[in-house]
């Protein structure tokens, strides 16, 4: 996520900012399920355990949403969208303004944010802080300054009719959220949606919901009406699972792995057919090419795999590297994996944090165990830290070869699978041989080749000399088993609003 600011560039913070300090003592405030711009408890009464994954320790328990829970959130939703709800009377301008007030606050409280971040997440606070609050807050003004200008078409037909389109908000969304980016891929979903004038239910990944449920606290101080947004923090197979079934949600955006994105849009088929956006899976080919600006390459496909400690969905996993350059560029991309300090996260210095929980870890470390047993040369790393929890060195893999696990499934770890090509033709056709198709780099000189590569590769997003290049103007979504529909950009309004054609009959008589 690295260019979604100024201040960043291939995932690290620009050193000549004043660094900002993260707050190690500061107390969690919102642990409630927030509805009707109100706190409350569980309807079950049950709670669940949120936890720091750089010191394993519980930082403390949150309300655990379920099905009655997420009725009333939706009930609360379905009345804030009637027309004559103080929501629905106000007019666009207004809605904008609105966004930009919480972009205010945002801005306001970023250090808190951060901090909580880093907390549930374990990553670092300077990425918390530079890239994920950067991003937030200019996706918020983005669609701010989108709110009065959606527009729609005046349409020619016969010359006793006029035509046009409305584009009307779609009524109430779901919105389910990720552990990797809880704040940032809360607000990719959120912002078009409250632009366009929908209502929102959320649901927070269960392992990182603390700065979801912040923002409730700045939902309500910036003055949005009650219901027009509500969280609910609880567990994919309950609350998630009642959020894709609800015959009252509308749409549904989701972003997470390829495998439960299949469940919400099997689930969501069988309730009302309401919309769904899916943002998924990837396993991106990285393409460097001989002629390759070699510095710049490998600390692009270096960050591009490592950046979040490798827990991104846009993650350069699969990095082909044309054969004449192989041995220096596996060379030097170990150099800088040796370098990459692992630790605290809360430490200026550090640049990776911890994996997110025990199940990531193990993953990880199981598919590190099937590249070296399948023939793959471990070149650095391929351990775990053992006294510090959750910690993973850096890994990378050379003389791999496209059959191998590590070369064909998701890892979401620190490890970098590096494969040679010979010819453009070869390596589109490996490229392209996956289920995904999320996102894509090539590293070149050659500006022919470079959009050859481009238009063959199938991606949704293709990087030429550059990596993670992402802007809140610019739509994001996958190819295939990457996902449905795009957020971000003009394009994501699309996703949050219906169109309506009215024609209307024109009186013949003579003036």
């Amino acid at each position: 996520m690295a260019a979604v600011n100024g201040a960043v560039e291939n995932g690290q913070p620009d050193r000549k900012v004043p660094l900002p300090r993260p707050l190690r003592s500061l107390e969690v405030k919102y642990t409630k399920i927030f509805i009707n711009n109100e706190w409350h408890e569980s309807t079950s009464g049950k709670k669940f355990p949120t936890y720091n994954p750089s010191t394993l320790e519980k930082i403390c328990d949150i309300e655990e949403g379920d099905k009655p829970d997420v009725d009333n959130a939706v009930e609360a939703a379905k009345a804030a969208f009637q027309r004559g709800s103080p929501w629905r009377q106000m007019d666009a301008l207004s809605r904008g303004r609105l966004l930009h007030k919480l972009a205010d606050l945002l801005e306001r409280d970023r250090v808190i944010l951060a901090t909580l971040e880093t907390m549930d997440t374990g990553k670092p606070f300077l990425q918390a802080y530079f890239i994920d609050l950067e991003g937030c807050i200019k996706t918020l003004r983005y669609y701010a300054g989108w709110a009065d200008k959606i527009q729609g078409r005046t349409i020619p037909v016969d010359e006793n009719f006029v035509c046009f389109t409305r584009h009307e908000p779609m009524g109430v969304c779901g919105a389910i959220t990720p552990w990797n980016f809880p704040l940032l891929m809360l607000v990719w979903k959120m912002a078009p949606a409250l632009c366009c004038g929908n209502t929102l239910v959320i649901k927070p990944a269960e392992q990182t919901p603390l700065t979801s449920l912040y923002i409730g606290s700045l939902i309500k101080e910036v003055g949005f009406p009650p219901g027009v947004v509500n969280i609910v923090p609880g567990y994919g197979p309950t609350a998630g699972a009642a959020i894709s079934t609800h015959h009252s949600i509308d749409k549904i955006a989701f972003t997470g792995s390829t495998k439960v994105g299949k469940l919400i849009k099997e689930a969501a088929s069988k309730s009302n057919l309401k919309r769904v956006t899916l943002e998924l899976g990837g396993k991106n080919p990285c393409i460097v090419c001989a002629d390759a600006d070699l510095d710049l390459a490998v600390e692009c496909a270096h960050q591009g795999v490592f950046f979040n400690q490798g827990q991104c969905c846009t993650a350069a996993s699969r990095v082909f590297v044309e054969e004449q350059i192989y041995p220096e560029f596996v060379k030097r991309s170990v150099e800088f994996a040796k370098k990459r300090l692992v630790g605290d996260p809360f430490d200026a210095r550090t640049e990776q944090g911890p994996q997110i929980d025990q199940n990531q870890f193990d993953k990880i470390l199981e598919l590190i165990e099937s590249g070296k047993k399948e023939g793959a040369k471990l070149e650095c790393g391929g351990l775990a830290i053992e006294d510090r929890g959750l910690f993973i060195k850096p890994t990378v893999f050379s003389e791999v070869t496209d059959n191998m696990r590590i070369a064909k499934e998701e890892i979401f770890g620190p490890v970098q699978p590096i494969m040679k090509f010979k010819s453009i033709e070869e390596v589109i056709k490996r490229a392209n041989s996956t289920e995904y198709g999320l996102t894509a780099a090539v590293f070149t000189k050659n500006l022919d080749r470079a959009l050859t590569l481009a238009s063959a590769l199938q991606s949704g997003t293709v990087w030429i000399n550059c990596y993670n290049a992402l802007y809140a103007q610019a739509p994001f979504g996958g190819f295939k088993m990457s996902g449905n529909g795009r957020e971000l950009g003009e394009y994501a309004l699309a996703e949050y609003t219906e169109v309506k054609t009215v024609t209307i009959k024109l009186s013949q008589k003579s003036s």
